[in-house]
Parts: structure tokens; C-alpha cells; sequence
């Protein structure tokens, strides 16, 4: 691995040193993608890792439809966008200048 794992990740468990197997990669992206949704956005280091090719079975079997950061990494990663489950803010969703940004 070539990023550390940020600690603040996993409030719940000791953080793991590494994630190898692919449930714990997972679970480390789950992870990220959720801190990312509410503003705690990931290290550099860590957005270099996530977009490397060998993420994209993990960004494609995690499936966090809620989350704007996951769609984002779909993206990145050329996959299929899929529905977005989340919540679709009112004053956002019908600003005209949306289509700008």
C-alpha cells in the first residue's frame, strides 16, 4: 500500500495497518466515502490509492448508493453510474445554476 490509514476512520475497532483482503477494502472505502459526505475529505495520498485500477472491483462491490462520494469514485473509475439513493436537497436540486457547476 502506498497511503497510511488514517485512524479517525474507524472510531469503533483499532484501524488496521493494512486492507488486503476485498471486505476490508470494503469496508475501508465505505469508510472513507462516508467521512467524505460530511465534509472530512481524505488525504491526498488516499485519493491516489482509491483511483488506481486495481480499486475498481472494490468501488464496484460496495455499492454505498447513498453517498455523493461514491458516485463520484464510479466516476472516476469509468463504471456505470447507478441510481443515487440519497438525499436530493430542494434549494439544490432546483437552482438554476446547477447545470453551471
Amino acid at each position: 500500500m502506498s497511503f497510511q490509514i488514517d485512524g479517525t476512520l474507524y472510531p469503533d475497532i483499532p484501524p488496521p495497518l493494512t486492507v488486503v483482503s476485498l471486505e476490508d477494502k470494503i469496508d475501508f472505502l465505505a469508510r472513507v466515502c462516508s467521512a467524505w459526505d460530511f465534509g472530512l475529505l481524505p488525504d491526498t495520498p488516499t485519493v491516489n490509492e482509491i483511483r488506481q485500477p486495481s480499486w475498481q472491483e472494490v468501488i464496484e462491490a460496495c455499492r454505498l448508493l447513498t453517498s455523493p462520494a461514491y458516485h463520484l469514485l464510479r466516476r472516476w473509475h469509468h463504471l456505470p453510474a447507478l441510481p443515487y439513493l440519497g438525499q436530493q436537497l430542494a434549494y439544490i436540486r432546483d437552482d438554476p445554476n446547477l447545470a453551471y457547476i
